[in-house]
């Protein structure tokens, strides 16, 4: 065995992954008020740190296969996209294939990571979404002015208006994060900050002018206590949902138009988001061009001004631009998700999980571009934290060749 395979294997590179988790942990909370979009380098960075963690194994198959096709097929779509990036490094491709290895990477170190050192890590992040509410309740009661007065200490002064919304996005991360957080909270003795957090998230809700994470707080709640009651049937009829929504949404809208119903509720709803609707109707209109092979990666941005950068709703984006074919790879990947959380019994690491894939999904079907660097971070993020989390409701065994303490468990926090 050479030196470099004993120390991957062994208890010194298990201690690395543990203080690089840690590392991320810290960041996670100031990144998420200040500028979520740096997420997408954090994650890079912890990825490329535990690179030699980086494993497949059985259970992990389905979902690498989804990854992959939904990499390889997006590439190879490039070449019918509409779309040019002005350079290579710049071309979501490249991208989309880098952030697949470098966040499988981070999430396969939560399973390699010392246990005591993962706890340590989960209780960082416990304490940075905790500052993250506070902070959150402040801004959402005085309209930002923490956020205007640092950018105001920076040089780099900022509407109000733009503040808010800035902000706002802080509620997202928070709403996302909140279920492996709020885990974190209970098995450390902390309950009163998961309390804390969901106030944060519907105080931010409301004071910032940001309603999905309200909803996806609701959804979050009702779809983990779920999974916690009925751990084997909530998950499958989680991952049946997300097979319609990803194959069946096109067909859903068309329907609703063509009885009248989708006008009549546009009529009512706000002006948000009677846009998103905009959006949707234009999206179905372009997809029935090219249903089977899409228009190309990143097409949407070029479907202005009836679709302003993407049509705000993942199954429809993916749809648009990478046909079937996209959607049924995204399909299997969130059905895996699903089926993964499946239980012989109650678990709490399972309704954390399920708590931050339902807010992820929330908010992919109303909010933001299923490309955006900053949100696929966020996702590899849900994962990673809700893998810890998972870890830490089962007393995180010990990874292979630690000689820290162990405390025995009968399952795999992911596999199962």
């Amino acid at each position: 065995m050479t030196a470099t395979s004993a120390f991957v294997g062994g208890p010194a590179f298990a201690r690395w992954c543990g203080w690089v988790l840690i590392f991320a942990a810290a960041l996670v909370g100031p990144l998420g008020w200040l500028g979520p979009l740096a997420f997408a380098v954090l994650l890079s960075l912890v990825g490329l740190l535990t690179l030699p963690a980086l494993e497949v194994r059985e259970a992990d198959r389905p979902a690498v296969l989804a990854i992959l096709v939904l990499v390889i097929w997006s590439a190879g779509s490039t070449l019918w996209s509409p779309y040019e990036p002005e350079a290579l490094w710049s071309s979501n491709a490249v991208k989309l294939t880098c952030q697949a290895v470098l966040y499988w990477a981070a999430y396969c170190a939560v399973r390699r990571a010392d246990p005591l050192d993962l706890r340590r890590a989960m209780t960082v992040l416990m304490g940075g979404m905790s500052g993250l509410s506070v902070v959150i309740i402040i801004e959402a009661v005085t309209g930002a002015i923490l956020y205007q007065a640092v950018r105001e200490a920076i040089g780099d002064p900022i509407r109000p208006d733009l503040a808010v919304r800035n902000v706002a996005q802080g509620v997202f991360v928070l709403a996302v994060l909140w279920g492996p957080a709020a885990l974190a909270a209970v098995r450390l003795g902390w309950w009163q900050l998961a309390v804390l957090m969901a106030a944060a998230i519907a105080a931010g809700a409301l004071g910032l002018a940001a309603d999905a994470p309200l909803i996806a707080l609701a959804a979050a709640s009702a779809a983990g206590a779920a999974v916690y009651r009925w751990p084997i049937l909530a998950p499958r009829i989680l991952g049946a949902g997300a097979a319609v929504f990803f194959l069946a949404t096109p067909l859903i809208i068309w329907v609703m138009r063509a009885q009248g119903a989708y006008g009549a509720l546009q009529e009512q709803v706000s002006l948000s988001w009677s846009m998103r609707m905009d959006y949707w109707s234009y999206a179905v209109d372009w997809i029935s061009d090219k249903p089977l092979r899409g228009w190309g990666l990143d097409a949407s941005r070029m479907f202005g001004p009836g679709i302003k950068l993407h049509p705000h709703d993942a199954a429809l984006q993916i749809w648009l631009e990478l046909g079937v074919i996209g959607a049924a790879a995204a399909t299997v990947l969130w059905v895996t998700i699903f089926h993964r959380l499946e239980r012989r019994a109650a678990d709490l690491g399972a309704a954390a999980g399920t708590a931050a894939a339902v807010s992820y999904l929330t908010f992919a079907a109303v909010s933001f571009g299923v490309w955006q660097e900053w949100w696929l971070a966020l996702g590899a993020l849900a994962v990673v934290s809700a893998a810890g989390a998972q870890r830490l409701a089962l007393g995180a065994p010990a990874a292979k060749g630690s000689s820290r303490a162990r405390r025995a468990s009968t399952s795999d926090p992911i596999s199962e």
